[in-house]
């Protein structure tokens, strides 16, 4: 229901406090019903003790008419609260108030004190005292106490209401306040990523389970900064030392073709040796490429230009690839601003993008290049009408030396590290690429865009 801790500490602060109220005001309900049901037993028990007291110790030699008329001089006076019947054992009635308009008072087996209904008269409390042969049953009136007790249940639900309300906004109130260092650490956790591996949480000065956390996270992190820097200096190192020995294999291979003393099988070999080497070249010229951008030396060269003669002249070369594959290519675009981008390596961005549509087009399939520059930025897409991919990989495939096999993205040749060059280049320019499927004709749409 809550999605988030606060939200949720509130929501149990809140409840906790309301059930807690809650019970506090039944159990005041029970103890209020309980005084107020003995107060009314005492005014019975006093009102049976007078009646007793007038009718005398000679009570049994008395007619009917003086026993009225004894009883009668103690409870005329107190109609308006008490009502009362007295019989015999026999349960003849010996008197009755006047107040009850000839209705019995209810009489509950078993019972010698309860609450009870009187046609005419309404709710009251029923006293029965059994003595000397005589029974008297007292009953007062208890519809105040009943709306006294109504009354109070109003005000127990009007108070739970506003505790309710309360205890929700005083909980998220502290909620916020206790969760205060959390969303520190969330926030600098946000903002540390494999480039900025040098920021640390905030750590309180007082030592709780909070504190414990960030300093485990800080632990965590400063491992992590050493092993990526490590992995980086390793990449650049590598990448730089065996560009020396792949540049001497090269030259001793083509020293052996031009003396021109080889059988022509052996010719071979060294043509495709000299194809590997030059692939090889090339994935250590990325390596080196993508070392330069982690270590924030790569500088472009930004000029703020119209992208569409920078696009009209890449679009012959472009053609040229499509129509050696024999496939079929179509470029459009619109709008008129200047734009803020390295021509150099934009044009790497195309090349890498259109090389990869090429692998995945089938044979004459139509690869297109759509253009759009407005007030926010350069927009541009690259269409084919591949297979298309999955989509938990639409994402990983700018990630370094992923492939998707089965595709049409994995020639078996590629290095995997085209589209993570891509994304360094866009990042460089404060824009941002993704990969996105066409539905519902199939295919692949990659969309880069750089800001005005």
């Amino acid at each position: 229901m809550f999605h988030s801790i606060g939200m949720r500490l509130a929501g149990w602060y809140a409840i906790a406090a309301t059930v807690t109220l809650a019970c506090l005001f039944v159990v005041g309900y029970q103890l209020l019903y309980t005084r107020m049901m003995r107060g009314l037993d005492l005014l019975n028990h006093s009102e049976a003790q007078q009646i007793r007291a007038h009718l005398g110790p000679d009570f049994a030699q008395l007619g009917l008419e003086e026993i009225d008329q004894r009883i009668r001089e103690t409870t005329e006076f107190a109609s308006a609260l008490f009502y009362i019947n007295v019989h015999n054992p026999a349960n003849d009635i010996m008197f009755y108030s006047h107040n009850l308009n000839g209705v019995a008072i209810p009489d509950v087996k078993g019972e010698h004190r309860f609450n009870a209904e009187i046609p005419g008269v309404g709710p009251v409390r029923v006293d029965e005292y059994v003595r000397d042969g005589i029974d008297i049953v007292v009953a007062t009136p208890s519809t105040q106490v009943n709306a006294a007790l109504s009354d109070y249940i109003e005000i127990c639900v009007a108070l739970l209401v506003a505790m309710l309300i309360v205890s929700t906004a005083v909980g998220y109130g502290l909620s916020r306040v206790a969760l205060g260092p959390v969303r520190s650490i969330a926030e600098t956790a946000r903002r540390i990523g494999s480039d900025n591996l040098s920021e640390r949480m905030p750590v309180a000065d007082v030592r709780d389970e909070i504190s414990d956390l960030a300093r485990l996270l800080n632990e965590m992190f400063d491992r992590l900064e050493v092993s990526f820097n490590q992995i980086r200096r390793f990449t650049a190192e590598a990448s730089h030392e065996l560009k020396t020995p792949l540049s001497l294999v090269r030259l001793h291979a083509e020293k052996l073709l031009v003396e021109d003393k080889l059988l022509p099988s052996q010719e071979e070999a060294l043509h495709i040796l000299l194809e590997e080497i030059g692939h090889l070249d090339g994935i250590i010229d990325q390596l080196l490429f993508l070392s330069r951008v982690d270590a924030k030396v790569t500088r472009l060269d930004l000029a703020t230009q119209d992208p569409e003669p920078f696009l009209r002249s890449f679009i012959p070369d472009a053609s040229v690839l499509a129509e050696h594959r024999g496939l079929r290519f179509e470029f459009s675009h619109t709008g008129a601003n200047e734009i803020r981008f390295d021509a150099k390596w934009i044009r790497q961005v195309l090349l890498n993008l259109l090389s990869n549509a090429i692998k995945a087009s089938p044979a004459r399939g139509l690869i297109r290049l759509e253009s759009r520059v407005d007030d926010d930025g350069w927009r541009v897409a690259v269409e084919d009408h591949g297979r298309g991919l999955p989509p938990t990989e639409l994402e990983r495939i700018f990630e370094r030396f992923v492939r998707v096999p089965g595709t049409g993205y994995d020639d078996g040749k590629g290095s995997g590290l085209g589209l993570s060059i891509c994304r360094s280049i866009l990042d460089l320019h404060g824009g941002r690429i993704r990969a996105e499927n066409i539905v519902p004709d199939g295919g692949l749409r990659v969309i880069f865009e750089i800001p005005a």
